[in-house]
Parts: structure tokens; C-alpha cells; sequence
């Protein structure tokens, strides 16, 4: 919810049509300890969330970030969604971590109609304030490289291999038909 959110509005301003999703059962967030998540249904409104998380101890919710997070998800879209459940097609699908990129792919492969290309591209992000920021600059820098391809099924693959080596992260990149 924090990489993907912070890449979407940054990638909404830079004027790119932008969706995000989640990829588990449900959505969960850092509780009181580390044993006990506060978690949600997808589609529970970010507002809900930020209530019942100032509810439950403001001061540490505060402290930790996620009531500023929580603000910033409601400023973006109503509530969080699931990649799984939605029906639209994308060309391109960037994800923060090796797990969701393996998750987004199985999903992909599981749908019946197999004619549309979608380039799935994953950048290793921490979970954090401050990397979920710098993620958000390189994959906006990154989709602004794509987008000024003329031929991306061409050039994408020295392209990121280009990217890699300037962000010391690795990338990790398929081309799925769905």
C-alpha cells in the first residue's frame, strides 16, 4: 500500500494514467505489535481505515507513519483494490517486490484469453517512508524511458538492463500474453 501509492501519485502527476493494486487476501498493516496486524477487506474506503486506526492509538499510528499514509491513499482513490479481481488489461505492470511480480504473473497466466501483450517489470523497493519515495522517482523515470521508445518490444531489454546498472537495483522483466 505505501511503494505502490507513492508510485501511483507521483506517476498520476507526472500526467500517466495510473492504477494500483494489492496482490493479497487482504490488506494488512503494522498493528501494535508485530504478531497483530490490523487487517481489512479490499475495498474497505481509506477513509474507514483512517478512522479506525486514529480510534485505536492515534499517538502510534501517528508516530509510525500510517495515519499520513492512510491521508494521502483517501487523496488518491476511495479504497485499496485487488489486481486479482480486476477484469481491465494493462501493457505494462510494474510491481516493488519479487513476490508480487511472481503473484501478478501466476494470476496472468491463469486467465483464459492469451492476446494481449503486457510487459510485467519489477523493482526491488523497500517497505519504507523513504524508499517508497525514491521508488516512486525511478519507476517514473523508468516509464518515462518507456514511453519514449519508439519500438519497446525492441528496446526494452538493453533498456532495462541500462536502468539496472544506473539504480543498483535488480530488475526483474517478462512479456506475457493474456
Amino acid at each position: 500500500m505505501n511503494r505502490s501509492m507513492e508510485a501511483h501519485n507521483f506517476l498520476s502527476k507526472k500526467g500517466y494514467r495510473v492504477q494500483s493494486f494489492g496482490t493479497g487476501d487482504k490488506v494488512k498493516l503494522p498493528g501494535a505489535a508485530p504478531d497483530r496486524p490490523n487487517v481489512y477487506e479490499f475495498g474497505t474506503p481509506y477513509d474507514d481505515i483512517y478512522q479506525d486506526l486514529l480510534q485505536k492509538d492515534r499517538e502510534l499510528y501517528t508516530r509510525n507513519g500510517l495515519l499520513h499514509m492512510l491521508d494521502r491513499n483517501r487523496r488518491i482513490k476511495p479504497h485499496p483494490e485487488r489486481f486479482q479481481s480486476t477484469p481491465e488489461q494493462f501493457n505494462l505492470i510494474l510491481t516493488c517486490e519479487e513476490r508480487v511480480y511472481d503473484q501478478v504473473i501466476e494470476n496472468l497466466e491463469s486467465r483464459d484469453s492469451q492476446t494481449t501483450p503486457v510487459h510485467i517489470v519489477n523493482i526491488e523497493i523497500q517497505d519504507n517512508h523513504e524508499e517508497a519515495t525514491i521508488g516512486a522517482f525511478l519507476m517514473c523515470e523508468l516509464v518515462a524511458m518507456m514511453a519514449n521508445s519508439d519500438d519497446l518490444d525492441n528496446d526494452i531489454d538493453e533498456m532495462l538492463q541500462d536502468f539496472e546498472a544506473k539504480c543498483q537495483r535488480p530488475i526483474l522483466h517478462c512479456l506475457l500474453f493474456y
